[in-house]
Order: structure tokens, then C-alpha cells, then sequence
């Protein structure tokens, strides 16, 4: 009771220190798994998330989705997904995209894809450690973590069951989110999960017409709280329409765009 999960300046001999990742599926292979987070919701992170797979597949890497995001999952839309997850004795197997990039989602598994999710946080949690152990994952070189947003059970519960190589944390330019953003980074902190760095999205808009770059939410604070956590920017993404079509048409694959490549170029680096 009360635990802040700081371990390591704790006096409690609760075992704190045990590993407590849960078992992949024998039949898996995962090399990385990267964990997106964003402080609130509406900043982009799921929109982040399946750029970042999509941006990995086109580099050769073979990619996947998590999408941990139970109560409100987006990504199956995104990559123009309906079908219904299959399985066997040796577990669920997700769906595949075009373009080779596998998918594990609730609305894989929901009779229809518009019915809510109406559950308590247990099973939500449950759902979660069963898309890692349950699921056979087929040699899957970067898996990204579509959490939902905020510090809640199961972001903690992600932090804590998989074997997380770090977090990248979504935010937008507004000054409030700024510091919603730093409430994410302190948790990782405390867990004791590697932040990777920050992307901003929404971070301006490219005028088709004078050419100009606007910033619609006011000007960017992300470069002050990279600095002062002593991480990096990864990217600022604009507010591109064509990209936003894209989404709600399910041909993520087909936008190309290269706002994320430099930040994949960073993941690769986890490879050496």
C-alpha cells in the first residue's frame, strides 16, 4: 500500500527488485519493444505510433503494434484492419498489414468494432499482459507500445510486465501539456524506464498557399523539458491534412511522408 515505486530509496524488503516481466509466447521472437506515451489525451500518440511501424517497415525492420490503448483503440482503423483475430493451441496470432507489419488490438477480438469496452481496470490489465504472452509475434524486429494516456494501471502495468527498451513521449506545444508531459517523464523515471526522447506533434502548420510555418497551439516548449531531463527531441511534426486522411481512410502505409526517419535512425542505434 502507498508504493511510489522508487525501489531504490525505499526501506521496505518487499522483494521490489525481482524481475516482474511477464513470458513471452514460446513461439514469439521480439527484438526491441518500444513503449509511446503521451500525459492527456488528443496529442497524436497513436497517430505517432503507427508512423513510427510504418517508418521501420519501410527501412527493412520488420515492425509491430501493441496496441495497449484497450478503451480506446485506433490503430487496427489506421492501417485499414476488420478482420477478426485467429488462433490455435499455440496461441492468438495478430493481424497483418500490406505491408508486413503485425497488429494486436481489443478491436480484434470485439463482435463488432464500434462496441465499447465497458470493463474494470483488472481485466483491462489482464487483456494487456495476454497481447505479450499469448499472442505468437513472428520475428518482430521493433514493437511498439500504443499506450493509453496518462500514469494510470496500465502504463505502470506496461512499465512493469515488458521487457521495455525505452519510451518516447508524445506531447504538443501548449505550455499546460508541457507540464502534463513532465508528469510522463517522471514516471519513467521512477520505474526506472530508459526515455528515449520526446516527439512533438501539432508543432506548426506549412501554409500550401504563402508558404509560410505557422504555430496554431503557440510556440514550442519541448526543446526546455528535453533539456532539462537531459534527453533529445526525436521530431516536430506539423499539422499535415494528408497525413490525417490518410489515418481515417486505413492507408497509413501509402503516406509519404518522412517526418519520423530521423527518430528511426536513432531506434537502429539500440541494434548495436
Amino acid at each position: 500500500m502507498g508504493c511510489n515505486h522508487d525501489c531504490e530509496n525505499c526501506s521496505q524488503s518487499c522483494g521490489g527488485e525481482q524481475d516482474l516481466h511477464e513470458q513471452l509466447n514460446q513461439y514469439s521472437s521480439v527484438k526491441h519493444v518500444i513503449g509511446i506515451v503521451s500525459g492527456k489525451g488528443g496529442v497524436g500518440k497513436s497517430m505517432v505510433t503507427a508512423q513510427l511501424a510504418v517508418t521501420m517497415s519501410r527501412l527493412g525492420k520488420a515492425a509491430a503494434v501493441l496496441d495497449a490503448d484497450i478503451t480506446g483503440p485506433s490503430i487496427p482503423k489506421m492501417f485499414g484492419i476488420h478482420e477478426k483475430a485467429k488462433g490455435n493451441e499455440l496461441g492468438i496470432f495478430p493481424a497483418v498489414t500490406e505491408t508486413g507489419i503485425e497488429i494486436m488490438s481489443v478491436n480484434l477480438l470485439l463482435k463488432e468494432e464500434t462496441d465499447p469496452v465497458v470493463w474494470r481496470a483488472p481485466m483491462i490489465v489482464g487483456t494487456v499482459k495476454q497481447f505479450w504472452t499469448d499472442v505468437v509475434w513472428n520475428e518482430v524486429d521493433y514493437m511498439f507500445v500504443d499506450m493509453p494516456p496518462g500514469t494510470g494501471d496500465i502504463p505502470l502495468t506496461v512499465f512493469q510486465s515488458l521487457p521495455l527498451d525505452g519510451i518516447i513521449v508524445v506531447a504538443s506545444p501548449q505550455e499546460l501539456v508541457g507540464m502534463i508531459v513532465e508528469k510522463a517523464v517522471r514516471m519513467a523515471e521512477m520505474m526506472q524506464i530508459p526515455l528515449l526522447g520526446l516527439v512533438e506533434n501539432m508543432s506548426y502548420f506549412m501554409c500550401p498557399d504563402c508558404g509560410k510555418k505557422h504555430v496554431v497551439f503557440g510556440n514550442s516548449h519541448i526543446d526546455e523539458i528535453a533539456e532539462k531531463y537531459h534527453t533529445r527531441v526525436l521530431a516536430k511534426l506539423p499539422i499535415d491534412p494528408e497525413l490525417a486522411a490518410k489515418a481515417d481512410a486505413g492507408q497509413m502505409e501509402s503516406f509519404e511522408g518522412s517526418y519520423l526517419d530521423e527518430a528511426a535512425d536513432f531506434l537502429m542505434k539500440l541494434e548495436t
